[in-house]
């Protein structure tokens, strides 16, 4: 925790030079970006499931590329309300594929973590279509977005969540960066820090423990999985600290490479402007550090 704390105060004091942006910047986006909305990925028990495609148009090679999966407790959020997330990415030139999946609402657990994988396996099939490079995807969310960047990235073929899209084989991802994510989804079902939302996803199922185990990224911890960032304040009220505490201990164990940037007194999203740029500027650090470009 110590460390934790000079981490973050060093952070700060870099804030100011951190993702600096320029005056033309709009104008750049404008010029740099094709804007697809909409782009139907799954259609799954009547739903249309959608992901938005910002791809560079000014560039004929492939680009690293941001998955991006909004949070809302896998029961509500909308893609559109990530777009303050997104703008760094366009900042450093990449690509950027924003998905929605089904929340509670049309289909409860596994639904959303199928969904993910399936929208992870048709930027495989179309990234020659749209400039995306395979070898350099990264997988990103906010709260139960967080948790399903981690089981996109982590979950393997064999574990048989993404047989309602068959095509190519899923894309290895290169980086994780994981905001506040559920890491053990039995833990928020029942117990002193079972939370409403959790009890909707996974609903009145006899089987529900197996499922919230399957859908767990602390099972799919395992050697030679993609790097990850954690990003949690300690004092989180909605998703537990612990939960990337554990994720982070699971991590070294395996010989996987990670990082848990903690924001003291950091509650569940919300943080204030320096702690924005601090978090964005380990975010940069951590990209370089796998060999990712950060412009």
């Amino acid at each position: 925790m110590v460390r934790n704390m000079r981490n973050f105060a060093l952070a700060l004091m870099l804030a100011p030079v951190a993702f600096a942006q320029s005056s033309n910047w709009t104008l750049e986006f404008a010029n740099r970006y094709a804007v697809q909305p909409n782009i139907t990925y799954l259609v799954a028990n009547g739903y249309e499931a959608k992901l938005d495609l910002y791809e560079r148009r000014d560039v004929t090679d492939a680009q690293p590329t941001l998955i991006f999966i909004h949070g809302g407790g896998w029961t509500g959020g909308t893609k559109e309300a990530v777009l303050n997330k997104l703008i760094p990415y366009f900042e450093m030139g990449w690509n950027v594929v924003n998905v929605e999946y089904r929340l509670a609402k049309i289909s409860q657990a596994p639904a959303a973590v199928e969904d993910c994988l399936c929208a992870l396996r048709w930027v495989g099939a179309n990234a020659r279509a749209h400039h995306i490079d395979v070898n350099r995807l990264v997988t990103s969310g906010d709260s139960a977005g967080g948790h399903l960047a981690l089981t996109t990235a982590m979950i393997p073929e064999s574990a048989g969540l993404d047989r309602q899209c068959p095509g190519v084989a899923l894309p290895k991802v290169a980086a994780i960066i994981d905001w506040y994510g559920i890491s053990d989804v039995n833990d928020l079902m029942e117990g002193p820090n079972m939370k409403a939302y959790t009890v909707a996803w996974l609903g009145a199922a006899v089987n529900r423990a197996e499922i919230a185990r399957r859908v767990s990224p602390l099972e799919y911890v395992r050697a030679g999985g993609p790097p990850t960032l954690m990003i949690h304040g300690d004092a989180d009220p909605t998703v537990p600290y612990q939960h990337s505490v554990r994720l982070k201990a699971a991590l070294d164990k395996a010989g996987v490479k990670n990082e848990l940037f903690t924001v003291p007194g950091g509650k569940h999203g919300g943080l204030s402007a320096p702690e924005n740029v601090a978090v964005y500027g380990a975010i940069k650090k951590f990209l370089k550090a796998q060999g990712l470009p950060v412009q």
